[in-house]
């Protein structure tokens, strides 16, 4: 019977970056089984949303804090070349690497400035890494400085938290300031179908200005 996702758990009690890395890496070897076997679907969702607004010739694309690759790899199915993948745990990348789908991986942390040009990508995506003990806020200052003009960020948050996150706040503040401009929103869903009752996720889909 499924039930509560430990590794989760010890992700979001991290309260830093070398915490998070090194709960990501001891996650590693089962989060695959564990999140699929507990109905995980936000990669599923989340691919469908970049699909949606997304054209497959829109340039390199980036898969931040891209995990084992769950997204990558349906971006891939669909369709999708040139995609780069960051995350801050190596292990992750080893998983990651070993599906053959991304033109690159490299260890970042979000916290940190991308070792990446202005206008770099055409979209970048980043799904299931804004929760608690994850990136911050200013992590989307990021995203846009590297995205072309036009070009999308599509992510999810933790509607319980991302106020407290501060990440409502960023997200709003940068829409105010014209950087970039709300396209959709998704409604408030479950990302796991069979666990985790109390945990929701939504996903924004923004053009950069």
């Amino acid at each position: 019977m499924a039930g509560d996702t430990e590794g989760l758990e010890a992700v979001y009690a991290a309260s830093n970056s070398a915490g998070a890395r090194a709960a990501y890496d001891k996650w590693a070897i089962s989060y695959d089984a564990e999140n699929i076997g507990n109905g995980y679907r936000l990669p599923g969702i989340g691919a469908a949303f970049f699909a949606r607004h997304v054209q497959r010739d829109e340039g390199r694309f980036l898969d931040a804090g891209c995990g084992t690759g769950l997204v990558g790899e349906a971006l891939s199915i669909l369709g999708y070349k040139g995609i780069v993948g960051a995350d801050i745990s190596p292990q992750m990348l080893e998983s990651a690497k070993r599906l053959k789908v991304y033109e690159r991986l490299f260890e970042h942390d979000l916290g940190q400035p991308f070792p990446e040009e202005d206008n770099s990508f055409g979209a970048v995506t980043c799904f299931g890494s804004l929760g608690p003990g994850h990136a911050p806020s200013s992590c989307l200052q990021e995203f846009i400085r590297i995205t072309r003009p036009k070009g999308r960020i599509i992510l999810n948050v933790r509607p319980e938290t991302f106020v407290e996150q501060g990440l409502k706040a960023k997200m709003d503040e940068l829409t105010a300031s014209g950087q970039w401009q709300l396209v959709e929103c998704s409604p408030i869903f479950r990302p796991f179908l069979l666990t985790e009752p109390r945990l929701h996720a939504q996903i924004f889909v923004y053009s950069v200005a």
